[in-house]
C-alpha cells in the first residue's frame, strides 16, 4: 500500500472512530479534514514501481519492471508511459498482466529482464482511473575504456572504525600516544563516507547493503538482487542483475568469492543471488551454479551436499560438489588441498567448514575445543593468496570479492576479542592485495564493509587495580596504554589474556552478563531465550568474578547486539580509486567496479 494511501486510511478510521465530534477537538478535526483534503487534491497514489524513483542503472543493465497497483483492475484500465512512449515501445516486449497477484485483490504488470537502450534521464508514469504515479530513472553509459584490468573488493562485515583502531594497537602497539605501526589499509589514499539504508529501513542487513554494492540498485532487508515488492514467493520479486551476471554477460574476464563465512551467507550470495529472503541458502547454491563464479571459497558445504551425506542441510539429492567437479573445478577441503590445488586448475571450489568457518583467535592461538572438527582450515589469506593465484591467469583480468565475515560474526555477541584478531587478519589479505598490485598496477583495490555496528573503545581494564570490575576501567589519564604484546612479530598479539587490555564496550545489547574479560574456550553467548520466547542474560557468566549484569536497551526478542546506522568508511588504492571521495550512496560503488573495468558492453 502507498504511503498516500495509508495516510488517507489511517485518517478516515480516526474519523469514524469518534462516536461523536465531542472526542476530537475543534482543531484537531479541521486539521485532519484539511490534510484529507488535499490528499484527494492532489490524487492517491494508485500503483508501486520498480525500478524505484532515483533509480541509477547502467546501460543495457538487466533488470524486471513491476507495477503493482493497488486494487484488482482490468488490462485496459492502466497506461505505463516511458519519456511519453508505451513501455512496449521503449522494453521491445510484452509484459504479463496478472488480474489478481498472489489471491491479494490487487493487480500488477510484470515484464521481465528488460533494459534501457540509451543512457539519459527517465521518466516513467503509470496512469490509472486519471490518476498517475511518477518514478525517475537516470541511465549512465558504460565507460569507453577501461582504468583498471582487475578489481579486489574486501568487504570486512560489520568493519567499523573501533574495528580498525582496535586491530591497530593490538597488532602494532602505541606508546605516547603516537601507533607504533600502521595497517595496510591506512595508508589508502582515496577515501570517503558511505550511506547503507536500505528501501524498508534506515537499518540495513549484510544482504540489502552487499546487494547494492553488487546491483546498483537498492533493496530491503534479509533481499539480495532484487526490489522488494508484495510477492509471496520469496524468488518471485523484480530481479537485479549482479554484477557476477554482468561480467558474465558482457565481459570474457573471470571472477572469484572468497568468504570465511557460509558461501551461500548474504554477502558472499549478493555476487550472484536474487532472493527477498537471504535465508534460501539451498537456493542460493542453485544460483552460483547458474553463474558459476570462477573461484568460490569458503564455509557453507551443507548446502553443497545431497542430503543422503551427514552434515547435509539440502532437502534434495543434489550433490553440487560433484556437479562443479564435473564442471571441471578442482576440489579443496582443507588447508594442504587448497595448497596443491590453486596452481594446477582455473576453476576452484574450495569448501572448508559446513558452517561458518572457525576464527583466527580459535585456531591459531587458543588452539581449543571449536576447531575440532574441521582442524585444518586455511587461513583467509590463504584463500585469497590462492584466489589470486587461480584468477591471475586469466588475460583478461578479473573481479575478486574478499569478505572477512567473521568481524561480524564476532562483533553481534559482543565478543571483541575475537572481532579484533578477524580485523587484522583482514587487513593481512589486504596486505597480500596490495603486494600483488606491484607487479600488476593495472588493479583497482576497494575496501570497506557492508555495514557497521555501534561499538567504541573507551579506554583499559586493568586487573592491577583495586576493586571491582568496573572500578578497574580506565578511562582519559587512566586508561593508560593497553600490554599485548607480539614476541613472535607475527602482527597478532600473542594472547588477548593480558592483565591490561582494551575496554571495548557497545553502545546497543540484550540482558547480558559483562565479564571484562576474553573469553577463552568458545565465542560469547551474551544472551538466551527463556520459557516465554524472550533472550535473557545467560547465566553461564553469572558467576564469572566480577561480572556485572546490564539490562540490555534492545527489544527482548533480540538474542545479540545489532548493526547501526552509522556511515561506513570506504577506501581505494589503485587505477579508478579517485571516483571513491566525499559522501556516497552504497549503490554508486557499483558504478565505481563497473566504469574502473569498463563493464556493460556486449561482447563482440
Amino acid at each position: 500500500m502507498s504511503s498516500g494511501k495509508s495516510i488517507f486510511l489511517g485518517l478516515i478510521e480516526q474519523l469514524l472512530n469518534a462516536k461523536s465530534l465531542s472526542r476530537i477537538d475543534t482543531k484537531s478535526y479541521l486539521f485532519i479534514l484539511a490534510v484529507i483534503l488535499a490528499l484527494l487534491c492532489v490524487g492517491l497514489n494508485a500503483s508501486t514501481i520498480y525500478p524505484i524513483d532515483r533509480a541509477q542503472m547502467l546501460k543495457e543493465g538487466r533488470f524486471d519492471f513491476k507495477v503493482e497497483f493497488d486494487r484488482q483492475i482490468k488490462s485496459g484500465d492502466f497506461k505505463v508511459l516511458i519519456n511519453g512512449k508505451d513501455y512496449k515501445e521503449v522494453f521491445k516486449k510484452q509484459g504479463e498482466f496478472i488480474e489478481n497477484e498472489d489471491n491479494l485483490n490487487a493487480s500488477a504488470l510484470v515484464v521481465k529482464e528488460v533494459f534501457i537502450a540509451k543512457e539519459g534521464n527517465y521518466k516513467v508514469e503509470v496512469v490509472v482511473d486519471g490518476k498517475k504515479d511518477e518514478v525517475n530513472w537516470q541511465v549512465y553509459a558504460p565507460a569507453l575504456k577501461p582504468k583498471a584490468k582487475n578489481v579486489i573488493l574486501f568487504v570486512g562485515d560489520g568493519l567499523s572504525v573501533a574495528h580498525r583502531t582496535g586491530a591497530r594497537i593490538l597488532s602494532k602497539g602505541v606508546s605516547e600516544g603516537k601507533a607504533n605501526g600502521r595497517l595496510t589499509i591506512d595508508d589508502f589514499p582515496y577515501m570517503a563516507f558511505i550511506g547503507t539504508s536500505g528501501t524498508d529501513s534506515i537499518a540495513t542487513d549484510s544482504a540489502n547493503s552487499m546487494s547494492a554494492y553488487m546491483t546498483g540498485h537498492k533493496s530491503g532487508v534479509n533481499a539480495m538482487g532484487v526490489y522488494v515488492s508484495r510477492a509471496k514467493d520469496s524468488l518471485n520479486h523484480p530481479k537485479q542483475e549482479t554484477l557476477g551476471e554482468l561480467i558474465r554477460r558482457t565481459s570474457d574476464k573471470s571472477f572469484g568469492i572468497v568468504s570465511d563465512a557460509e558461501l551461500e551467507d548474504a554477502t558472499p550470495a549478493a555476487v550472484v543471488a536474487h532472493t527477498r529472503r537471504r535465508s534460501d541458502k539451498e537456493k542460493i547454491v542453485d544460483m552460483f551454479y547458474g553463474v558459476k563464479p570462477d573461484v568460490m571459497l569458503g564455509g557453507g558445504s551443507a548446502y553443497f551436499l545431497p542430503k543422503s551425506v551427514p552434515g547435509s542441510k539440502r532437502k534434495d539429492d543434489i550433490d553440487y560438489v560433484a556437479k562443479f567437479q564435473q564442471d571441471g573445478y578442482a576440489l579443496a577441503t582443507d588447508a594442504a588441498s587448497l595448497k596443491e590445488a590453486k596452481s594446477k586448475t582455473d576453476k576452484l571450489l574450495g569448501l572448508f567448514h559446513l558452517g561458518n568457518m572457525d576464527g583466527v583467535l580459535d585456531r591459531k592461538f587458543l588452539k581449543n575445543d571449536v576447531t575440532k572438527k574441521f582442524p585444518n582450515q586455511p587461513d583467509l589469506t590463504e584463500m585469497t593468496s590462492a584466489a589470486l593465484e587461480v584468477l591471475s591467469k586469466n588475460k583478461n583480468g578479473f573481479f575478486l570479492m574478499v569478505e572477512g565475515a567473521l568481524i561480524d560474526k564476532a562483533s553481534h555477541p559482543l565478543d571483541w576479542d575475537r572481532a579484533l584478531y578477524d580485523t587484522i587478519m583482514f587487513d593481512k589479505c589486504v596486505a597480500i592485495a596490495k603486494e600483488f598490485a606491484k607487479t600488476h598496477p593495472d588493479t583497482l583495490i576497494i575496501v570497506t564493509g557492508d555495514h557497521t555496528h555501534g561499538v567504541s573503545i573507551i579506554g583499559t581494564i586493568d586487573d592491577e587495580k583495586k576493586g571491582d570490575m568496573r572500578e578497574r576501567v580506565g578511562v582519559y589519564a587512566d586508561a593508560g596504554f593497553p600490554n599485548y604484546q607480539d614476541i613472535d612479530k607475527d602482527g597478532y598479539p600473542d594472547t588477548p589474556d593480558v592483565s591490561k587490555r582494551l575496554a571495548v564496550f557497545a553502545n546497543n545489547f540484550p540482558d547480558y552478563y559483562e565479564t571484562f574479560r576474553p573469553k577463552l574456550d568458545a565465542q560469547f553467548v551474551p544472551a538466551v531465550r527463556n520459557e516465554k520466547g524472550e533472550y535473557v542474560a545467560n547465566e553461564a557468566y553469572k558467576n564469572v568474578e566480577g561480572a556485572v549484569f546490564r539490562e540490555g536497551n534492545i527489544p527482548r526478542n533480540t538474542d545479540t547486539g545489532v548493526h547501526s546506522v552509522d556511515d561506513m568508511i570506504v577506501q581505494a588504492f589503485g587505477p579508478g580509486g579517485e571516483a571513491i571521495k566525499g559522501y556516497m550512496d552504497n549503490t554508486e560503488l557499483f558504478r565505481v567496479i563497473v566504469d574502473a573495468l569498463a563493464l556493460g558492453k556486449a561482447k563482440k
